[in-house]
């Protein structure tokens, strides 16, 4: 029996504490005497599972044989003999769920409060969640297969993983608790450099030269600096540096070891002129040579395509997340020898301004592995992006701008540029190249172009088309440039031999070639990534989230159409409009804004925070009544944030992507109907080449795996320490060549960091107990359990807190309605009344404390992995009141589980007897609303009506589920509010799988 609420109708989920330990009568292990039945109960399902799962093993294997998935038994010229007889590897469940890293892998709640039942753990369909991320959710190296019963239920949150038929490695099957918990299997650890900081003749020595460097420092900084240091610290440490040269001597050295720049001269002919533009490039094999060589990202590196697969409850269902998981890399294993595996390289090129008034430009080129897991590929550190080339730009030309000529000339110089950056890769890509990999299995490398990831501008360079308002402006397929918003049709797709042809002839006969070219819109150029095998830019260009939608589809166009719609409407719409934006409430990682009716700016994260608030902000403003096209472009809005939040999720299962796509025809329908809406006052041409993307995001999505992997975001972020070289550490003058002797210095800085990180990681885990270490992890963890409160007050006495309050009615009765709480409540759990009493009576002079932040912990139900949320309960947030949402598991008066949203008014820590508790008080957020508004089906909201503030509840704060923002309908005098389900990925498919 569950603790019932205050007033008799519904339970909230919680559970017990006690500070007393008692010995498990199944394993031995001890647990809080109070927490002790529940564990009893998982031991016990543990043991009795252990039975089961050898059934459920063979019943999997026979299940994978039976579909016929093994396709490389028909490899019949292959020797491994593996690939003839493909078996599935299994591993009794037992023995992993048993072992002590097994249980490491899952929060078991046992902070104070109420804890300790399976349904607080329990989030989605799983009674666990996974405390640490795996690295790629589908390990390179094949671990140990545990497997779950063979009930629907427990098959729910299976896995399969299908590899490659040239990996030569089995399909496995695992249970949630297993996948990808299994680190690969290593023979050897990393190699250990006793002195990681050399070439520095010290550790101190580097870690100064990395501060100055990251510092920016001139010349007379760091002398000053140095002085400083000897005359405070001399003779405490090993430190050798006097000098700026000293430092500079030893960058160096240290730059020797990885692969520096280079800087090459490309001629080209214009007008019978030869004229010389500088590139500089870092070798892209070469650079990939030293990934390969660092001994900490080597065992991360994935070589073979996999597809993976999640049991939905009644079968395997795939999903894609990394590249490796997508259709495209599999199909480049397969064109591959038998030993051969792809090498992957993600680039991205795009201008951008050094000097605020715009007259200094640079152009960067972005290097990154495709092998390596997103976790290390999109973030700082040596396996994230490189800068590798630094591309020539054809200055503007007033008496030779906008003539074909001189365009052609743009196009041949960037592709020759890109010529001698990828020139390293064209004959290895032909022949492949020998790697003993980590594993120890000796492998043909081949290098190739996996992903080109740029905004459309770019898109057009590297594919050589001739832009928006050629006939073809698609760089991708033959689209009509009028048929751009038509998102059911399939036009033929761009290929390399077309391409090639139209050049061939445009050499021969230049007026049949322009003909030719003119048809599928090509410009009269190699490519430089025809030399690059498997490289096609067509196939390797991807649809980006920020320059596509965000600032474009959204940002360009929709929110100009809003703000041209309210301009309409007159100034108290606008004026309106920014009010409920400025209101609107306060959410981690989510932008604010007091107005934005007169903004003007090309921020694409600006524009996607605003996206995801325009809705709530203008619903009572652009109302049907007052105008009826701007209504109708909220409803194309809405189904633009349906299609948006599926492109973006990490993770994507064959029933989300097919979703996002019914959701992109219905976005065109919505558009058409705003246009028709418009008449004759429609002057927007939507033929545009970033409304078309939207047909292809998805195709790419299946075969490279998820939006994240082909984004500008991340390639972006380095345009900022760029432009802080050139204003802080450069003269002005011969500006490439120093910033990208600055940047190699960065490059070798952050590698020789992460060895001596690593090295203090590895001396302290020799120094350290087994047992000392597994108490220091749980203390590394961000907080271990399902809730962390924080920002504790001074504890002040029941009577003070209603004095407090006296004008709150959420407050009316507190102390009487907390005993009624917890005297509900803790019998309900076994939890013994101090003092032997039968019934609690809270004094007037007992205390409580106060508590101002929430940390929780929840399983996503997009990627299945830990994710926190953060919630406030201020009466003073940086000067303004906030009162965060969430969302908690209760049960209704007849036992059935409903999960119901919550306004959190007080958070605290109650002390009864020995006993500490966390709890809360809230106020309902699930009153009738009555029959389902209108504006609410047009737009797709969610309703939510607050229960009376005199109606406000008692709950333990291990019964909430995670936060949740709620926005108030600002046409609403009941009290209504609306969720906002475009917050987060996992919020947004709760709601759509009606998970409340």
């Amino acid at each position: 029996m569950a603790p019932q609420r205050s007033t008799g109708g519904r339970k909230y989920t919680c559970s017990s504490v006690s500070s007393l330990k008692v010995a498990c009568q199944y394993c031995n292990e001890l647990y809080t005497s109070r927490g002790l039945k529940s564990h009893e109960q998982s031991c016990l399902r543990r043991k009795e599972k252990k039975k089961e799962d050898r059934e459920f093993s063979r019943a999997a294997a026979r299940s994978i044989l039976k579909e016929g998935k093994h396709k490389h038994r028909s490899n019949k010229g292959r020797t491994h003999e593996a690939a003839r007889d493909t078996t599935l590897v299994i591993q009794e469940a037992g023995s992993a769920a048993d072992s002590p890293s097994a249980a490491d892998s899952h929060y078991h709640y046992d902070d104070a409060g109420f804890e300790g039942l399976d349904d607080v753990q329990s989030v989605g369909k799983d009674t666990r969640l996974r405390s640490d991320s795996d690295i790629s959710m589908g390990n390179n190296i094949p671990a140990p297969i545990s497997v779950a019963t063979a009930t629907t239920s427990d098959r729910l949150d299976t896995f399969k993983t299908e590899y490659h038929p040239h990996s030569g490695r089995a399909p496995i099957v695992e249970s949630f608790s297993v996948y990808g918990t299994n680190k690969p299997e290593t023979t050897q650890s990393p190699v250990i450099d006793d002195e990681p900081w050399q070439p520095f003749s010290c550790r101190a020595d580097f870690e100064f030269a990395e501060l100055a460097h990251r510092a920016a420092l001139s010349k007379d900084q760091t002398n000053e600096l140095l002085k400083f240091i000897w005359r405070v610290a001399d003779g405490r440490t090993n430190f050798t540096f006097k000098t700026h040269n000293d430092v500079s001597a030893a960058w160096t050295r240290a730059s020797s070891q990885l692969t520096p720049f280079e800087r090459h001269v490309v001629p080209v002919e214009y007008k019978k002129e030869n004229i010389e533009y500088e590139v500089y490039s870092r070798p892209l094999w070469d650079w990939a040579l030293d990934l390969l060589d660092n001994p900490l990202l080597a065992p991360q590196f994935v070589w073979d395509a996999q597809r993976l697969y999640k049991h939905d409850g009644t079968d395997f269902e795939r999903f894609f997340h990394e590249p490796w998981t997508g259709d495209r890399w599999w199909d480049l294993q397969t064109s591959l020898p038998h030993n051969g595996a792809p090498f992957a390289f993600i680039l991205y090129a795009d201008k951008t301004h050094l000097s605020s008034a715009g007259a200094v430009k640079a152009y960067p080129v972005i290097a990154r592995c495709g092998n390596l897991p997103v976790e290390i590929r999109n973030v700082d550190g040596p396996g994230g992006g490189r800068l590798v080339g630094w591309l020539p730009i054809v200055p503007a030309d007033s008496d030779e701008d906008g003539k074909l000529s001189y365009t052609n000339l743009k196009k041949v110089v960037w592709h020759k540029s890109f010529t001698i950056l990828l020139e390293t890769l064209s004959l290895i890509s032909k022949t492949g190249f020998a790697h003993q990999c980590y594993d120890g299995i000796l492998r043909w490398l081949f290098p190739l172009i996996l992903i080109l990831s740029a905004d459309y501008e770019e898109q057009c360079v590297m594919a050589l088309i001739r832009g928006f308002n050629s006939a073809c402006p698609c760089p991708i397929c033959l689209v009509p440039k009028d048929k751009l918003t038509d998102h059911s049709t399939i036009y033929p797709t761009r290929v390399i031999d077309d391409a090639q042809a139209c050049v061939r002839l445009w050499n021969m006969d230049r007026t049949a070639g322009e003909a030719a070219l003119k048809k599928q819109s090509l410009r009269p150029v190699d490519n430089s990534l025809w030399i690059v095998e498997r490289s096609s830019p067509h196939d390797a260009l991807s649809q980006d989230t920020l320059h596509a939608y965000d600032s474009g589809l959204f940002g360009d166009h929709m929110f100009e159409e809003v703000k041209a719609h309210l301009k309409t409407l007159g100034r108290t719409a606008e004026k309106t409009t920014d009010d409920q934006f400025a209101a609107f409430p306060r959410w981690r990682n989510l932008n604010h804004f007091n107005h934005v009716t007169n903004i003007s700016f090309s921020d694409g994260n600006k524009f996607l925070d605003i996206s995801k608030q325009i809705l709530y902000t203008t619903q009572n403003v652009l109302t049907r009544k007052d105008d009826e096209a701007g209504y109708a472009l909220l409803k194309c809005i809405a189904s633009y944030l349906h299609a948006y939040m599926y492109i973006t999720f990490d993770v994507h299962t064959e029933s989300t992507i097919a979703a996002g796509e019914a959701e992109i025809l219905v976005f065109q329908k919505c558009l058409d109907q705003y246009i028709e809406v418009l008449g004759d006052e429609a002057t927007k041409n939507w033929n545009f080449p970033k409304a078309h993307s939207m047909r292809h995001i998805f195709s790419d999505i299946r075969a490279k795996g998820a939006a994240r992997n082909f984004s500008t975001r991340p390639n972006e972020k380095h345009h900022g320490p760029i432009k802080k070289a050139y204003k802080l550490q450069t003269n002005g003058k011969d500006i490439a060549n120093q910033i990208l002797r600055l940047d190699h210095t960065t490059f070798v800085s952050v590698v020789l960091r992460n060895r001596i990180d690593h090295f203090d990681d590895e001396r302290r885990k020799a120094i350290l107990s087994e047992r000392e270490l597994e108490t220091e992890d749980l203390d590394d963890r961000s907080f271990g359990g399902h809730i962390h409160l924080g920002t504790p007050q001074s504890a002040i006495t029941f009577a003070q807190l209603e004095n407090d309050n006296v004008s709150n009615r959420a407050f009316g009765q507190f102390r009487k309605k907390l005993s009624t709480f917890l005297n509900h409540a803790l019998p309900a759990y076994n939890i013994p009344l101090p003092d032997g009493k039968t019934w609690l009576t809270l004094s007037a002079q007992d205390t409580v404390q106060e508590h101002r932040y929430l940390k929780v912990n929840y399983e996503s139900v997009v990627d299945w992995k830990l994710t926190t949320d953060h919630l406030r309960c201020n009466p003073s947030f940086h000067g303004r009141e906030r009162r965060d949402c969430a969302l908690v598991r209760t049960q209704d008066k007849d036992g059935n589980n409903k999960n119901i949203f919550v306004r959190i008014l007080f958070m605290f820590k109650q002390s009864i007897g020995s006993q500490t508790l966390d709890l809360a008080l809230v106020q309902p957020m699930d009153a009738p609303t009555g029959p389902q508004h209108a504006i609410d089906q047009d737009l797709r909201l969610r309703r939510l009506r607050a229960r009376p503030l005199a109606s406000t509840e008692f709950i333990t704060l291990h019964s909430v589920i995670r936060g949740a923002l709620l926005v108030p309908d600002f046409a609403s005098t009941r009290g209504d509010f609306f969720l906002v389900d475009y917050v987060d990925s996992d919020m947004f498919l709760r709601s759509q799988r009606y998970m409340f």
